[in-house]
């Protein structure tokens, strides 16, 4: 009888608890469906635009002396004086240093003997030649005389003795010729004892040793006293110091293989000097036209002209190109694009659903991306985080930040 009564107990404990349960499904129907809005992800969407779009490219250069060179001594000595030392600057033509040379002092003096030697054999051999005309001049008179009387008169003057005058005629011709030749030679060694002298004169003006162009010197190698050999030989070549042109400059960039087909000569470029805060602009003056096959970059260089001195060699400077600009382009932040070799965008549908859509990309802004094809304006896309998404996927979108997408790209690009 016991037994009976608890059986009927757990039926009516059953059916009160399944008809509970039945109840709370029947009031509460909105549950079910928070639970499933829980479940779908919200992404951040932005419309696709029209506009222009102007591609950049910001490499770093360093800058560099227009010139810079080692001044070398093209003679041998001591350093008698030197006027210059680091961070001097100097003018073109400025004396540097001087070297003292002692046996070109002594070459100097047998170079101006040899000249004066050569002047005086050149009067001595001109007054034979005055005597050789008047040896001549009386031998062809006395030939001529013998030679009228035998034509006048044959027979009265004997063939020997006019044979004897003619060869006195002619050898005293050859005489004066021989003496003619013999000031010209002379005249010839002058020349060539001018020119030794001038030699020996010029190695006496290297020996004071001058600024090839206006600069800065750099680098001091030699003291007072120092002993310096001749530049022209490599062997043991030591320079006296180093200058260079650093009132203008050269600002070299390497620029990207795949850039290189937009740098044309008079591009334009903004520079920015982190060091001093500067920032102005240039203008590409040249490049080498060849890229580097160990780096895939080619050298481009800018002129930066620096009077006051306020740009050091060896600076780093932030170089910005603008390499083209598009108009009406279908513009879509950076960070929405699935890079690779196919890429893609992901969008929303009509219906919340997210679709891959491959596109073909324009050129690339700082945060933007100019789409050839793929897609049209006023597309959402999705920006962010795609790596979670699945085409198909039903979506909840949510209008993201302009300033948060430009900084997610920056991320992006820093990262990588």
């Amino acid at each position: 009888m016991q037994s009976k009564h608890l059986g009927v107990l757990a039926v009516v404990v059953l059916g009160t608890a399944a008809a509970v349960v039945a109840v709370r499904h029947a009031h509460h129907p909105e549950e079910e469906e928070n639970t499933q809005e829980n479940n779908t992800p919200v992404v951040s969407v932005l419309a696709a635009e029209t506009g222009a779009i102007t591609q950049d490219l910001t490499v770093a250069g360093v800058f560099q002396p227009f010139q810079e060179i080692d001044v070398h001594s093209k003679v041998s000595g001591y350093i008698r004086k030197i006027y210059v030392d680091i961070g001097d600057r100097v003018q073109q033509g400025q004396s540097l240093a001087v070297l003292e040379v002692p046996e070109l002092d002594a070459q100097v003096e047998a170079a101006d003997a040899g000249v004066v030697h050569s002047q005086q054999d050149i009067e001595r051999l001109k007054s034979d030649i005055g005597r050789a005309e008047a040896g001549y001049t009386a031998s062809h008179a006395n030939y001529t005389r013998l030679r009228q009387a035998s034509d006048q008169q044959p027979g009265l003057v004997a063939a020997q003795e006019l044979d004897d005058a003619l060869a006195r005629d002619r050898a005293a011709a050859a005489q004066v010729e021989a003496a003619r030749a013999a000031v010209a030679a002379a005249q010839g060694q002058l020349l060539a004892s001018r020119a030794d002298r001038l030699r020996v004169k010029s190695m006496v003006e290297y020996a004071t040793i001058t600024a090839p162009f206006s600069g800065v010197v750099t680098m001091r190698y030699a003291d007072t006293g120092s002993l310096v050999p001749a530049g022209t030989t490599e062997n043991n070549a030591q320079a006296v110091v180093r200058l260079a042109q650093s009132d203008l400059l050269r600002l070299r960039m390497p620029v990207p293989e795949q850039d290189v087909p937009l740098i044309q000569q008079g591009a334009q470029v903004m520079v920015h000097v982190q060091a001093t805060g500067q920032q102005f602009s240039g203008t590409v003056v040249r490049f080498t036209r060849s890229v580097s096959t160990a780096t895939r970059t080619m050298l481009c260089e800018v002129d930066v002209p620096n009077p006051k001195l306020t740009l050091t060699p060896g600076m780093f400077a932030d170089v910005s190109f603008h390499l083209h600009q598009s108009q009406d382009s279908i513009l879509v932040p950076s960070a929405a694009v699935i890079q690779g070799d196919k890429p893609a965008v992901f969008v929303v549908d009509t219906n919340g659903l997210v679709q891959r859509q491959p596109v073909v990309l324009g050129i690339s802004a700082a945060n933007e991306q100019a789409i050839a094809s793929g897609i049209h304006p006023g597309e959402l896309v999705v920006v962010g985080d795609t790596a979670s998404l699945q085409p198909g996927t039903k979506v909840i979108t949510q209008k993201a930040a302009k300033d948060l997408v430009s900084y997610q790209a920056a991320s992006s690009k820093g990262g990588k």
